[in-house]
């Protein structure tokens, strides 16, 4: 459903009486295209405090495709990276002010910050404060900076080179609907691509309920980044499935997921192994709880997260999944913050955060296979247009973005963490949101 409020706030006569009256000013928001696959213009790489990735950290940026800046104030940068890695005290968070400062409101609109900052090390309380001040920092900037821009932290525990993919996702307008995120990049082991825009080439990707929406757009996403896609859905959506699949030269697959032996006839289907699995599938059954029964409750516990952890420890007891293997979840905010008639579903999205915590360190140890997911937001689907309105309205403005973000942001995200040179990203939950004001 087309959101007229950002239609109309994007006029002359709507900027004018929408800020008259206070209200929210949402920018239509650059997204990935074939005509606009990356930003063009300049990137700042300012510091503070005493970095550790200086040198490292240049020739990552360089490859972005932006060029360096000067840092003088002057135009309207697209990107602003700073390195605050080696911010260590209280004086030195007084460089990140005043580095940020006086450029913040020259960037561009639909303009990327990135702050970079160090893992917290507990030997050293002071480092730990003022690197979650960091945090702070950032997801206030987001709140307030405006216009379609973003801002997120990304904590590097390793090898600049280890970022080079998160950084290149972060800087482009893949993640136009993510902001306010914290993301930690390890010291891990990460491919590089031969090709950048294609980086899942030769590669077998599974998507669970993918014959419509987020997780036709996730399968549609991972086509495109060059992989052969598996479109899995119930029988009932076999017609779907097949057309998703024909569409991008995939392979359809119907079984019901949450079979006992679901895992093992993905395992039968794919004697080659996957190299990335995409848990999307899943339902609401939305009721309070003092009005709801265990039919509506058990259904969704079943599809949201038993399927997805008897299908994962089924795959991965078979070596199905390859080492090198990405496996994204789909947790959703309403597993990070609540809501309100969905007990159900708002506990099975948070098991599915417990579920990348605690597998995230033991897969990669024993299978070389990173755990990640992603939690979306209010995105623009059929089952959000079916919500009334001032409920779909209040969805919408509830974000810094003032706007829903649409099933590709959801893809891309999954894009970014599917692909080989995010190995050193594992155990993360990055909501794609627009910021929302629920949860952290």
């Amino acid at each position: 459903m087309a959101d007229r409020y950002l239609s109309f706030a994007g006029t002359a006569p709507g900027r004018f009486l929408t800020r008259r009256l206070g209200l929210p000013q949402p920018t239509e928001l650059v997204r990935w295209s074939p005509e606009r696959p990356c930003f063009t213009g300049e990137l700042l790489h300012l510091t503070a405090g005493k970095p550790d990735l200086d040198a490292d950290l240049a020739p990552v940026l360089a490859r972005t495709g932006l060029r360096p800046g000067a840092g003088s104030g002057t135009g309207s940068p697209v990107a602003v990276v700073l390195d605050a890695t080696g911010v260590r005290d209280v004086e030195a968070l007084g460089e990140v002010h005043a580095a940020l400062h006086p450029v913040v409101r020259s960037v561009a609109a639909s303009g990327r910050i990135v702050v970079l900052g160090a893992p917290l090390d507990p030997t050293d309380h002071h480092q730990c404060a003022v690197q979650q001040a960091l945090e702070g920092f950032t997801r206030s900037l987001g709140k307030e900076i405006g216009r379609g821009r973003t801002v997120n932290l990304v904590r590097l525990g390793g090898d600049a080179r280890a970022a080079e993919s998160t950084l290149r996702f972060l800087l482009s307008p893949r993640s136009a609907y993510v902001s306010g995120q914290v993301i930690e990049v390890g010291a891990g082991a990460f491919a590089v691509p031969d090709d950048w825009e294609q980086p899942l080439a030769g590669q077998t990707a599974l998507v669970t309920g993918a014959a419509r929406g987020i997780g036709a757009a996730v399968a549609g996403t991972l086509a495109r980044d060059g992989a052969r896609v598996v479109v899995l859905d119930v029988p009932a959506a076999e017609a779907d499935a097949r057309a998703v699949a024909e569409r991008l030269g995939g392979q359809a697959l119907t079984l019901d997921i949450t079979d006992a032996d679901a895992g093992a006839r993905i395992a039968d289907a794919l004697p080659d192994g996957l190299d990335v699995l995409v848990h999307n599938a899943g339902i609401t059954r939305d009721r309070r709880l003092v009005n709801m029964p265990a039919e509506r409750w058990a259904p969704v516990l079943d599809v949201n997260l038993g399927s997805v952890l008897r299908t994962t420890d089924a795959l991965l007891a078979r070596g199905a999944v390859n080492r090198g293997g990405r496996i994204v979840g789909t947790a959703s905010i309403a597993g990070i913050a609540g809501n309100a008639g969905q007990t159900n579903y708002g506990a099975s999205k948070a098991g599915i955060v417990g579920l990348v915590r605690g597998l995230a360190p033991r897969a990669l140890a024993e299978h070389g296979v990173t755990v990640n997911a992603v939690a979306p937001g209010f995105i623009e689907t059929r089952m959000t247009a079916a919500v009334p309105l001032f409920i779909r309205e209040a969805g919408r403005r509830m974000n810094s973005l003032g706007q829903g973000g649409v099933p590709a942001d959801v893809a891309e995200t999954v894009g970014w963490l599917a692909q080989p040179g995010s190995g050193a990203v594992n155990g993360q939950v990055v909501r794609v949101c627009g910021q929302s004001l629920l949860g952290a």
